[in-house]
């Protein structure tokens, strides 16, 4: 028996039948809490299984020797909206509700986030991880802007929160801010807090157009040659939060 078959059948011990689906040639975990995904990512270190995060729009060729032998860690049914606090002026849902539906919710509380009227099909925990940028007027407005608060479960099974939702939370860098445009390298987004807008201020924003979403920056990003402030702080971060390389670059 393989390694992932001994890890897969490990699930299927520990957790509800319905967690483990099978496509084509994936098999792909679905957990419904952070507990569950702190307990995947424990066993995926203890069998040495790699792992790949997908959202509700990502693509794994079937075919591609790089996924041969993934486990795929879906955010599907992550999909809660939480909270919205009007008065505070944030909302947190989970990282597989579909940041498209996000401004509908947020309407009847006159409310608003700038990128969930952009024509982005995937998730909040994916945008977050994509960093889903928009052009404004000639400048670019990154979501991560508006990414104030996070619940992230590492690579190595534990469950922090970093990010705050109060307006003035930090003084130096604000490591929550590390997460967009992780490319789920550095841990799985269990839910997501964006600062929201008033809805009167929408009409600020009505000429936005998203930027295309490529990897190949990320990756260019990796290299040990850029000495950018956030790409810095993710080499660290990575090394620290998945010594064991379960979500390898792919």
């Amino acid at each position: 028996m393989t390694v992932k078959a001994e890890f897969i059948r490990r699930l299927a011990d520990e957790f509800p039948e319905n967690r483990l689906t099978r496509r084509n040639d994936h098999m792909a975990f679905h957990p419904e809490s952070a507990a569950e995904a702190a307990l995947f990512f424990k066993l995926a270190n203890r069998f040495q299984q790699p792992v790949v995060i997908s959202g509700c729009d990502t693509n794994l060729d079937s075919t591609a020797g790089d996924f041969k032998n993934l486990l795929i860690l879906k955010t599907d049914r992550l999909n809660a909206l939480h909270e919205i606090v009007e008065p505070d002026l944030y909302v947190t849902v989970g990282a597989g509700f579909r940041l498209c539906d996000l401004n509908p919710q947020l309407r009847n509380h006159h409310l608003f986030i700038p990128h969930g009227y952009l024509p982005y099909p995937g998730s909040a925990g994916g945008a977050v991880a994509v960093n889903l940028t928009a052009s404004l007027n000639g400048h670019l407005l990154p979501i991560k802007k508006y990414f104030i608060k996070a619940e992230v479960v590492t690579p190595e099974g534990d469950i922090i929160t970093p990010g705050s939702v109060c307006f003035k939370s930090v003084a130096g860098y604000d490591i929550v801010k590390i997460f967009a445009s992780s490319w789920g390298l550095l841990g799985l987004i269990v839910k997501v807090t964006f600062r929201t807008l008033p809805l009167s201020a929408a009409e600020e924003f009505a000429g936005m157009k998203m930027s295309a979403v490529e990897r190949v920056n990320f990756l260019k990003g990796l290299e040990k040659s850029d000495n950018a402030v956030d790409v810095v702080y993710s080499r660290k971060i990575k090394n620290k939060f998945d010594p064991n390389g379960i979500l390898p670059v792919v």
